[in-house]
């Protein structure tokens, strides 16, 4: 059996495996109800059903805006967060927070952000300590790593300024936005390099940039060559010069976008979201000798064993050809499946992803 580390190595190459890597993300309600199902407390779920191991790398680069509690109820707690922004987080497991305010909603107030940003104490941005006690064990134990870099327009619209905010100002102000773009990205790199010459060397960077929804995308292509593609190829231009992959999650519909990410030379793209528009196979067909796929599979069908199944037969066997391809959902494991669902998908993907 070959590790994680060889596993990634080889889809990234365009190579085949053993098998394809397979890893996801469960909601916290997800682990909650696998565990009243029979899995033991206290395993880790990747030991549990015997899959990949990926760990990332993370850093702090928010403005470190003053976090605290407005109000708190039985059901919810309104809090401030580092980003300046006000939100309401409901206690229901798995639960999506309300955004009810935003500190940087001007140029003016960016520019607060942003000395903030660049100019705080930054040593304590770094996990030293803890890459101090884990690095050297991932490694030994054959673990994939990234760097999680976060810039351009998903940390903008939806932790800092608002969607409408920015996408107004990408129209109306785009030096701004360009600016916000950029001093993310500075910020991560100025933090990254200091980790990477330290000695603790990752596998790729991975960033968020959620550039579409369901049907479409946010902004235009023509916008995005303007304002975010250049930031997105310094970005892999900076991983490329470090010997390491550029991977790419951008959720909903960005089938129109993907030359561009080929283009600028982005290596692995995620999480290929079926529900909103994507088509991995036709993805497979065109760009599969240049990008690796990562995802596409259908979230929705996850809760029905027979659908899911026949679903994991239909795609993976063509998605696997001469590697390119890491197996999970089209975003997260939702808790709508039981430890049964999960037992039959794992067995399916093992046998319908071995070379």
């Amino acid at each position: 059996m070959m590790t994680t580390y060889e596993r990634f190595s080889r889809m990234f190459e365009h190579r085949e495996a053993d098998r394809i890597p397979i890893i996801d993300d469960p909601w916290a309600g997800t682990l909650r109800r696998w565990q009243r199902e029979g899995m033991p407390a206290g395993v880790d779920w990747r030991d549990y059903f015997g899959v990949d191991k990926l760990e990332r790398i993370g850093v702090d680069i928010t403005p470190r805006y003053e976090v605290k509690v407005l109000e708190e109820t039985d059901r919810y707690r309104i809090v401030t967060t580092p980003w300046g922004v006000t939100l309401k987080n409901f206690k229901e497991l798995d639960s999506t927070p309300e955004f009810l305010d935003y500190t940087v909603t001007s140029p003016e107030a960016w520019a607060d952000a942003k000395a903030r940003m660049l100019n705080d104490e930054r040593d304590d941005r770094i996990p030293w300590q803890w890459l101090k006690d884990n690095y050297d064990r991932l490694r030994a134990e054959g673990r994939w790593i990234e760097a999680s870099f976060w810039f351009g327009f998903d940390v903008t619209h939806s932790w800092m300024s608002g969607t409408e905010t920015i996408l107004i100002a990408m129209y109306e102000e785009p030096d701004w936005v360009r600016d916000m773009f950029d001093t993310y990205l500075d910020c991560c790199i100025s933090l990254f390099e200091r980790i990477w010459d330290a000695g603790y060397h990752f596998d790729a960077i991975f960033w968020p940039d959620d550039m579409g929804y369901k049907g479409t995308t946010f902004f235009s292509n023509e916008m995005y060559r303007e304002l975010l593609r250049p930031t997105h190829q310094r970005a892999v231009n900076w991983a490329h010069d470090h010997g390491i992959y550029a991977h790419l999650h951008s959720c909903g519909d960005v089938m129109t976008r993907v030359d561009d990410l080929v283009e600028i030379g982005v290596d692995c793209l995620n999480p290929l979201e079926v529900k909103a528009g994507m088509e991995p196979l036709t993805l497979k067909k065109k760009y599969g000798d240049r990008l690796t796929l990562h995802g596409g599979i259908n979230a929705v069908l996850w809760d029905n064993k027979e659908a899911i199944v026949a679903e994991i037969e239909r795609t993976v066997p063509a998605l696997k050809e001469n590697g390119g391809y890491i197996f999970s959902s089209d975003h997260s494991i939702p808790n709508a499946v039981s430890l049964d669902n999960m037992k039959a998908i794992m067995e399916a993907v093992k046998k319908a992803g071995s070379y």
